[in-house]
């Protein structure tokens, strides 16, 4: 019985050994932290992705940028293979390639169902980019929509004046600095010391980074103004990606595009979640008046205008977008 039970061990050791070594285990740079939606789709994928190739592949999800890279590093992280994979804010590489920032052109995008309309322009686009620097899209999935968060109630488009205001890319910055607040650009893992130590008053950007922030811990008030919209894109460095074999490759393929709705609809919900829960805390939301969002539309032409001349390469896509739209 002994012998039996040594020789059963043995054989089941030497199962577990032979798996292992067909194991393909991936990391995945994630800056987010664990609960911000994004994230959990990163986890959900992973596990997926784990299910689908019949535990063959095996995605490590690193949250709060436990990897030691901050937004603006993901991209060149898996061009370099310092990670296999990354959940990357599209807009904040525009210093690999300023045309990444075309999707958040102020005011272009009204809504996320016209986002949609639009990536069938824009996303080919990031493709190419993508493979440029050593790595594939597998899926792509918008922040919520876009909000100005400050300790005080404005009124009149002055009253924006001289305010110190975060926002996560360049696009932003140059909306909310042409409204005459004083825009900065810092990656997330600054942002909370700085409103802690008043270094920034305002904050621009979606509602489940309000509730990640506990934003209601520094600010009061919430301006709905959808100045931009923004994606994140998980990719994988292309190395790695082909050590997977083909059919690997297809389960992962598939995995990403039966998700990626899923995902779209995660962060629509999201956002009224993350609503009701600031509001939860005291804050308020406060509507724009039509006089005000008329003169933050009028201030946003110049700055569409400045990006183009910037940035023509993104003038065909936002041409060509319009103009299935029946605009101009």
């Amino acid at each position: 019985m002994i012998l039996k039970s040594i020789a059963c061990g043995a054989a089941t050791a030497l199962v577990m050994a032979s798996a292992a070594m067909g194991q393909t285990r991936l990391s995945l740079s994630e800056v987010l932290p664990d609960g911000n939606f994004m994230a959990e789709n990163t986890k959900s994928f992973a596990e997926a992705v784990k299910e689908a190739t019949d535990g063959e592949v095996v995605i490590t999800v690193a949250t709060s940028g436990s990897l030691g890279f901050k937004g603006p590093d993901q991209l060149g992280a898996v061009r370099d293979g310092l990670a296999d994979m990354a959940d990357i804010n599209i807009s904040q590489q525009v210093g690999m390639n300023p045309l990444f920032g075309a999707e958040g052109v102020p005011f272009l995008v009204e809504s996320m169902e016209e986002l949609k309309e639009y990536h069938a322009f824009l996303r080919p686009e990031f493709e190419k980019l993508a493979e440029q620097y050593n790595q594939k899209i597998l899926y792509m999935v918008p922040s919520p929509a876009q909000y100005v968060y400050l300790k005080t109630e404005i009124d009149d488009i002055g009253d924006f004046r001289g305010i110190t205001v975060r926002g996560a890319d360049k696009n932003t910055v140059d909306i909310v600095s042409s409204l005459g607040m004083d825009g900065i650009a810092m990656p997330w893992g600054e942002l909370l010391p700085a409103l802690a130590s008043g270094r920034v008053s305002g904050v621009a950007t979606s509602a489940t980074s309000g509730v990640d922030g506990k934003f209601w811990e520094f600010l009061s008030h919430i301006y709905p103004t959808n100045h931009t919209w923004g994606s994140n894109a998980v990719t994988i460095n292309l190395d790695s990606w082909g050590k997977l074999s083909p059919e690997q490759q297809a389960a992962i393929e598939k995995v990403a595009a039966e998700l990626e709705p899923q995902f779209w609809e995660s962060s629509r919900e999201s956002d009224q979640k993350s609503l009701e829960i600031m509001t939860g805390h005291g804050m308020q939301v406060v509507e724009l008046s039509d006089e005000l969002k008329a003169q933050i539309a009028e201030k946003a032409k110049q700055v569409q205008a400045e990006f183009f001349d910037r940035v023509p390469a993104a003038k065909p896509i936002a041409d060509a977008y319009l103009a299935s739209k029946g605009g101009n």
